[in-house]
């Protein structure tokens, strides 16, 4: 990690984006005082990691990326160490979490699918009702059906005044469930954005199939913002204002023309590339 800084506000579900290995688990590592920084310094609740962690875990629900769980007990027991160490016992939440991601807590964990155990993880994380939510990789290995609840409860923990600090290399997860995003690539913060802000930098593409091959720098006027061609096909990211490129395809021989809205992943994948630009 390096010049890393962000302030993730009380109450805000925010994401924090990149692909593997960019530094996100890292990142997460020194906010829970796993590991120290060379310089600098984490500060959770006004409190510095290293002057107060062990209080502050108690405040704290964390779901790992690399979830690793004893095989022999079941979910219920799992879920009742996981308690003991915080003074209680599952209670309610634990049971109401479990119920709504469909999670039978009778059955062994070595007999779970990957899946299920996450699901597992997804209830540990979040049944002491904690002021913030470390969540890394949390829909990994869901369902379409079991998504959806785990974006229902992460915009109710949301409604309840919680935190959430979500890591992610899933543009829809984040697009779904967060206020404001920050984007890292290999270990640097490249931008921190509103999810409104971002989505209205959304480019658009022009998908053009031609009659006859063209000289694609034909197509490089004000409004393209970059070009790729595979044979007789084009596609052209707009930006801005673009008459002119409406004009230069008015006078093409197109066979199909297709213009659409870029993706939110489309817009963080620009990101990336304009950051690996200016690299030296």
């Amino acid at each position: 990690m390096e010049d890393l800084d962000l302030r993730v506000e009380k109450g805000e579900v925010f994401g924090f984006l990149g692909p593997n290995g960019a530094g996100k688990t890292t990142t997460i590592r020194l906010l829970l005082g796993l590991i120290r920084p060379t310089r600098g310094q984490a500060i959770i609740f006004g409190t510095p990691i290293d002057s107060g962690s062990s209080s502050l875990r108690r405040h704290l629900g964390y779901l790992p990326g690399d979830l690793g769980l004893p095989s022999h007990l079941t979910g219920g027991e799992f879920l009742a160490r996981m308690a003991a160490l915080r003074g209680g016992e599952p209670g309610r939440k634990a049971e109401q979490l479990s119920r709504r991601l469909d999670l039978d807590l009778s059955r062994k964990i070595k007999g779970l699918s990957h899946g299920t155990r996450q699901k597992l993880g997804i209830v540990q994380a979040l049944m002491h009702e904690a002021r913030l939510l470390i969540l890394d990789e949390p829909s990994s290995g869901l369902d379409p059906l079991a998504q959806q609840v785990f974006y229902e409860l992460i915009q109710e923990e949301r409604e309840q005044g919680r935190t959430v600090f979500l890591s992610s290399h899933l543009l829809n997860e984040v697009e779904r469930t967060c206020v404001r995003v920050g984007v890292i690539r290999e270990g640097r913060l490249v931008v921190i954005e509103a999810i409104q802000e971002l989505r209205k930098k959304r480019v658009k593409w022009a998908e053009v199939e031609l009659t006859r091959e063209v000289d694609p720098d034909t197509f490089r006027v004000p409004g393209v913002r970059s070009i790729q061609q595979e044979g007789k096909k084009l596609r052209l990211a707009l930006e801005g204002h673009y008459q002119e490129v409406l004009q230069v395809l008015a006078r093409s021989p197109i066979g199909d023309l297709t213009i659409r809205d870029a993706s939110l992943e489309e817009i963080f994948l620009e990101y990336y590339a304009e950051d690996k630009d200016r690299q030296p």
